[in-house]
């Protein structure tokens, strides 16, 4: 019984759009004549043309020929929207500030939630003791406090259970080469080398994932010659495990499993550097659980957000990537503040357009932080040979400390029920009452408001520009003119900021201004205090906001009118 419009209001009220990829080509588009031959009677059912239709999946000002955007129609139909990690909150908002106009892309009302995983799913039984009896038996729902206990875990406990994982990974992968072997068509006798594949003793450095071409799964192979010594050093022993798959459209990820594959079978290395074919969720399990350093050399800022490294993590395995997806606001603990490192951060030069020269440096500080960092750390057992390496222990503990609470997909959830579902759906309660009263509402004052804001502008803005003393206030005075709109229509706000090098204002606050009544050319008067709380040169500006008390956030219309900075 409600318009489309109407409609509309009421749906994108309940709705919560996550988007999972800052990858252009991870986003589905449909090209018009494909939705013309399965939606046209449906659009005319809804007494709405294709265009209209098409208009949801369209960017602002793109031809009504163009494909449809299933990501662009997340965005218009949904009034939460979330990446999955901070720094893919921050990218999806660059992807889709058009979508609303004169908004700066700082504030895109597009949030984020970082992912989590399952720790029951992936954690060995061994760990799964340990920290049973470490941080508590609910250790999946506790918080930072009860993970402070990891700092006084037994080393002798913890590399006795690590180990046991280690044993059992190093057993399932030479299953899985000599299987693949004898699938192939090898004898017995040539496949004996395999009994001496891998070392439970030895650094055991995993990498397993989905193949994307971003993924850069062969950067290791980038050096051979670093490699192969790193390969060869049987003082301080060094082993790589690779598995994953392409997808079968993938080339270029199918590209890059041969390059893997093809040095895997050089005799000089394969004992310790293997892939394992047909990568499932029972192998990925027994890699999380058994590597010591989980390795992830994405292409910074392609990686949404990645989970096999928390996984790693939660076994007592540190991970080592580049500060890309979740280890973009994890690597240095920002759980708690302790400032301190939980793994290894690999160099992203992202500012080389050149890939060849980027690659260069990107690999270089990948080999660095192993030949000077991670392997000899894993090594050094002071002056007894049989003793455990104290360094390495004393980093496996503040990364369970700092990411054990964070990386789990309760905390996930809980973050997600909390700061979006919950409000989702308090929402949807308030624009369906009263047969759908509210959303009857908003759509009218949508339409409205967008008839309305050619005429919606701030004329002149008035301050104070000598010299004031820290901590006091100016007052600001705007002239706006409001069209046919009411003043309680909108909100007129004061914008507070540092003034950048360009001019432009930095580290912005918003002050709403009050109303001081009408003008005699149709204006109107508002005026704010602006506080001077910050040492520097201040500037400030106006803006005009719609305002609806059904919508929290008011640049969420997409409509902002400025005026010139002061």
């Amino acid at each position: 019984g409600l318009s489309f419009a109407e409609a509309l209001e009421a749906v994108r009220a309940g709705a919560v759009f996550t988007t999972h990829t800052p990858v252009p080509a991870g986003i589905d588009r449909f090209p018009r004549e494909l939705m013309e031959r399965y939606f046209s009677s449906w659009a005319a059912d809804c007494g709405i043309t294709i265009d209209d239709l098409m208009a949801l999946g369209h960017r602002p000002g793109e031809p009504a020929e163009e494909p449809f955007n299933m990501a662009v129609m997340g965005m218009r139909l949904a009034e939460r929207r979330n990446g999955v990690s901070a720094l893919h909150g921050e990218v999806s908002r660059d992807m889709f500030a058009d979508l609303w106009p004169g908004v700066p892309r700082s504030e895109t009302p597009i949030g984020s939630i970082t992912n989590g995983v399952h720790g029951s799913t992936w954690i060995s039984p061994e760990m799964d003791a340990l920290l049973s009896t470490t941080v508590g038996e609910d250790w999946q729902w506790a918080g930072h406090d009860a993970w402070d206990a990891v700092l006084d875990l037994d080393g002798e406990r913890y590399w006795e259970a690590h180990r046991a994982a280690k044993v059992r990974m190093v057993e399932h992968v030479r299953e899985r080469l000599r299987h693949h072997g004898l699938a192939q068509g090898r004898s017995e006798s040539e496949l004996e080398w395999v009994d001496g594949a891998l070392d439970p003793d030895a650094l055991t450095i995993c990498f397993a994932r989905r193949m994307a071409t971003y993924k850069r799964a062969a950067l290791l192979l980038s050096q051979p010659d670093r490699l192969h010594a790193l390969l060869g050093d049987d003082e301080r022993p060094v082993q790589f495990v690779f598995a994953g798959k392409a997808h079968p459209a993938d080339d270029q990820g199918k590209e890059l499993i041969r390059q893997v594959v093809a040095f895997s079978h050089d005799p000089a290395v394969r004992e310790r550097f293997v892939f394992v074919e047909d990568y499932d969720m029972a192998l990925a399990r027994s890699l999380v659980q058994g590597a010591d350093v989980w390795l992830n050399t994405p292409v910074r800022p392609m990686e949404a957000s990645g989970t096999s490294g928390m996984k790693a993590v939660l076994n007592g395995g540190l991970h080592c990537s580049v500060l890309d997806g979740w280890w973009a606001e994890c690597f240095v603990s920002g759980a708690n503040g302790s400032g301190r490192a939980n793994g290894w951060a690999i160099s992203s030069a992202e500012s080389i357009l050149d890939e060849h020269r980027r690659t260069e440096i990107e690999a270089n500080s990948l080999f660095e932080l192993l030949e000077t960092q991670v392997v000899p750390l894993y090594h050094d057992r002071g002056s007894d040979p049989g003793s455990l390496p104290q360094g390495w222990l004393a980093r496996v503990r503040e990364s369970l400390r700092t990411l054990g609470p964070f990386v789990g997909a309760h905390r996930m959830v809980r973050d997600y029920v909390h700061e979006l579902y919950l409000p989702a759906a308090a929402r949807a309660l308030d624009l369906g009452r009263d047969g759908y009263a509210g959303a009857r509402s908003l759509a009218a004052y949508r339409e409205r408001v967008a008839g309305q804001w050619h005429r919606v502008h701030v004329d002149e803005v008035l301050a104070d520009e000598a010299v004031a003393d820290l901590g006091t206030q100016r007052t600001v005075e705007a002239k706006v003119s409001l069209g046919d709109l009411a003043v309680e229509d909108v909100q007129v706000q004061l914008v507070v900021g540092h003034v950048g090098q360009s001019g432009e204002l930095e580290d912005t606050t918003l002050v709403p201004m009050e109303d001081a009544g009408p003008l005699e050319d149709g204006h109107r008067r508002f005026v704010a205090q602006a506080p001077l709380d910050r040492a520097g040169r201040m500037g400030v500006t106006v803006r005009v906001v719609p305002h609806h008390p059904l919508v929290d956030d008011p640049v969420e219309f997409g409509l902002v009118a400025w005026a010139g900075a002061s």
